[in-house]
């Protein structure tokens, strides 16, 4: 498949996902595109739990938390990692944001960023309240990440909109 276009309805999805509580629980759900109408979404796309650019990228995503929520946005990292892989990382990295277990691939594909023998491009997508692909970021060589400054006014253009 290829990469959505901007301004085309984003592939709809369901993955299962965990949630880190702020009493240190953890909530295991699944979280369908769909029924997050209403709010805007980044999709942040990572390769591995636990790996060096990720955890850099994934950790400020999370210290940086307020800054997509001051514009109604949720954030999703999403990546082949199962969930208790992703359970793991998020408590130990204090990530309050859902992490979605994309374990065969779907997701990827439909998004067009699957590196075949390698995994995923490093990639974000802002969707907006409607489901419509509004921003997108799908890195060549995932050794950098796009900033929360860069996603943010990207989200404040969809106010202005």
């Amino acid at each position: 498949m290829p990469v959505p276009e901007i301004g085309t309805p984003a592939p709809d999805f369901t993955l299962r996902g965990v949630l880190l509580g702020d009493d240190g629980s953890v909530d295991r759900q699944d979280y369908s595109l769909s029924a997050h109408r209403g709010a805007p979404v980044v999709l942040a796309f990572y390769p591995g739990d636990e790996s060096a650019v990720c955890t850099k990228q994934l950790c400020s995503y999370a210290s940086d938390l307020d800054r997509f929520r001051d514009f109604g946005a949720n954030v999703w990292g999403v990546n082949f990692s199962d969930l208790d892989s992703h359970e793991h990382f998020a408590r130990k990295r204090d990530l309050r944001f859902p992490l979605l277990a994309d374990t065969d691939r779907s997701v990827v594909r439909a998004y067009g960023i699957q590196m075949p023998g390698l995994g995923l491009k490093r990639s974000v997508f802002v969707i907006d309240a409607d489901g419509i692909v509004r921003w997108k970021h799908v890195a060549r060589i995932g050794l950098t990440y796009q900033d929360t400054e860069t996603i943010t006014k990207e989200l404040a253009a969809l106010t202005r909109r």
